[in-house]
């Protein structure tokens, strides 16, 4: 097989992780020439001298500031060489095989754009690995409840099949595209900063006849959100941004004023359930919903200025951890 690929991982003030990640791609046992690509969001961890240290070999690009991930992907892309462009996280580590599974796979099916992996906890037990595209149900609704109620039209870790299957999009963690179609399509849309960008990439490929599929003989560790958990209450209004920027695109002007009245109605609720007990229980600590959702009703009350997030104008500074 004469494929080969690059492989594109953004990071911002994620070093342990990133390093493990990195390792996880040396210790690779698949024959595809690979190039790999570093793109450094403005950290301030020692990432660069890390890289330099350890991976002399890595192509290492790097912004003082933090450019969001839809853009620091895109400059990077313009790095890559081969038929495949394999976007991972940092806080990804690859199984032996994924690689070579996951490309021959691609070879074997020239009609899938884009495919993903089963993506595993520390332990070893599932993710979900499979979104469907934002609808009003989807985000209206309970996602775990559809799951368990509709597996094949709502697929996740609950409903388990051993075949790799067609599905509307993948969890951006190990995210395997034909470069082909990433020039044809143009990369990310870079107006999603953090969030949803896989989603809208996957849409745009559908749109155009191609498929996207979920491997399940592919297995990737995922830290599932460790890059944000850091600074949860902002990457849950970046959430949101990008969620009102999705339906904004993709569906009816009717359709984003529904899904803004019905979230509202949903956080108000929230915030004066989580208030109530946060008052019975005496005025202990708040709960970490409580807080959230307050910055996030904040946000709205603000009129949802770019200011409040992960993102200013995608010029925020990457801050230390």
């Amino acid at each position: 097989m004469n494929a080969n690929l690059s492989i594109i991982i953004v990071s911002c003030n994620t070093q342990l992780l990133l390093e493990k990640a990195l390792n996880s791609i040396q210790k690779s046992g698949d024959p595809f020439k690979k190039l790999l690509i570093v793109f450094d969001n403005g950290s301030k961890d020692g990432t660069q001298e890390m890289i330099k240290k350890k991976f002399p070999w890595v192509v290492y690009l790097r912004s003082e500031i933090n450019l969001g991930f839809s853009k620091a992907v895109n400059r990077a892309a313009q790095q890559a060489q081969g038929d495949y462009l394999l976007l991972l996280n940092s806080d990804a580590r690859l199984q032996e095989d994924s690689i070579q599974k996951a490309v021959e796979w691609m070879e074997q099916n020239p009609r899938c754009a884009v495919c993903g992996a089963q993506l595993l906890n520390e332990d070893g037990t599932l993710q979900n690995s499979i979104a469907n595209f934002p609808t009003l149900l989807t985000e209206l609704s309970n996602k775990s409840i559809l799951r368990r109620l509709f597996p094949k039209k709502f697929p996740g870790k609950e409903y388990q099949s051993d075949r790799p299957q067609a599905v509307e999009s993948v969890i951006g963690a190990f995210f395997l595209i034909r470069k082909t179609i990433w020039d044809e399509l143009g990369g990310f849309d870079e107006r999603y900063f953090f969030f949803f960008e896989e989603t809208d990439f996957c849409l745009r490929a559908t749109q155009r006849g191609y498929l996207v599929y979920y491997l399940p003989q592919v297995k990737v560790w995922h830290g599932q959100g460790k890059t944000a958990k850091t600074r949860l209450s902002e990457a849950r209004i970046e959430y949101w941004k990008s969620r009102y920027r999705y339906f904004k695109t993709h569906h009816p002007l009717y359709k984003y004023l529904i899904l803004r009245i019905g979230l509202l109605i949903r956080l108000f609720l929230t915030l004066f359930l989580e208030s109530l007990l946060y008052l019975v229980t005496f005025g202990k600590r708040p709960t970490t919903r409580l807080k959230t959702a307050y910055k996030i009703a904040l946000w709205h009350l603000k009129g949802m200025p770019d200011h409040m997030g992960l993102s200013s104008h995608q010029e925020i500074k990457c801050k230390k951890d």
